[in-house]
Order: C-alpha cells, then structure tokens, then sequence
C-alpha cells in the first residue's frame, strides 16, 4: 500500500513537472542598436558630449601649444642659461608633460562618466517601453537582436516597431 501510494505521487510530481517543461514561452525579440540611436533624447545627450568634449580639446591643445612654446625657447636659450637653469627648466618642462598627461586622463573619463550619465536615462526609458510593450502583447521574454548580442535564431515577434509607437518615435 506505501508503495502504491509513493508511485502515485512520483507519478503526480512526474507529470506536473514535465506539463511545466513543455509550456512554452512566449519570447520576442527587438534591435536595440536601431532603437536608441532613434530616440530624441540621444541627440541631445551626443550634442552635450560633444560640447565638453571641444571644451577638452581647446583646452588641451592651448597647454600643448604652451608646452612647445616654453621648449622652443628653452630650448634656444640653452647654450647661454647655465646649468642650474637650464636644470630647472627641464624639470619644469617634464613636469608640465605630466599635467599634460593628467588633464587627457581626467578629460577621458570625465567623458566616459558624463556619457554614462546622460545615457543610464535613456536606456532605462528604452527598457521600461519595451517592458510595457511586452507585456501588453503577452511576452514573457524579450531577447536584445542586435547583431553580435548574442541572439542566434530570432524568428519570435519582433517588437521594435511597437516600442517604436510607445516612445512616440516616428
């Protein structure tokens, strides 16, 4: 009779995890690389990139220009200007080099963090359209078709157009 009753719910646990396995998920699919660049949003956020990003560069170029303005004319002044101050003029030059360097490290990522800064919006309104599209037609996954993403088959609903509507993107 234990027997009997421990087949009896193998075979109810058996058939209720297998009845599972076989439901289907409804998966879709949409290209974010066609998606973002549409968005009104990323104009702006690449306008104002761009903006700091000549700011940078102006200024760059006017310390390098300094820089190869003080080394020309030390450079000339050499032969006349001594030890001790020829010596001090390489290490002003050397360590002019290096704040140089510091301001196109810090330009860099003063770039990279503003990038992050203006783009965390925009996906995140990407996503939450492409959520509240999926769910109203039913999806339960959406899978990223940009190319090189990941997505290998992509013959699910193709959502883009839909997300499209919901950002009001023509």
């Amino acid at each position: 009779m234990r027997k009997l009753k421990s087949l009896v719910i193998a075979a109810v646990l058996f058939l209720g995890v297998n009845s599972n396995m076989t439901a289907q998920t409804k998966v879709a699919h949409i290209n974010l690389s066609e998606l973002i660049p549409l968005m009104p949003e990323v104009k702006a956020a690449n306008d104002q990139i761009k903006k700091l990003a000549e700011g940078f560069d102006k200024d760059y170029k006017a310390m390098t220009t300094e820089y190869q303005t003080k080394a020309e004319k030390y450079s000339k002044e050499a032969p006349t200007a001594g030890d001790a101050l020829n010596e001090t003029r390489s290490r002003e030059l050397q360590e002019f080099g290096v704040r140089i360097e510091k301001f196109e490290q810090t330009a860099q990522a003063e770039l990279q963090k503003k990038q992050v800064e203006l783009n965390t919006p925009i996906l995140e309104k990407a996503r939450l359209a492409i959520h509240k599209v999926a769910k109203a037609k039913g999806y339960e996954m959406v899978l990223d078709s940009t190319p090189g993403a990941g997505v290998i088959m992509a013959d699910t609903g193709d959502i883009f157009q839909d997300v499209k509507a919901e950002l009001k993107i023509k």
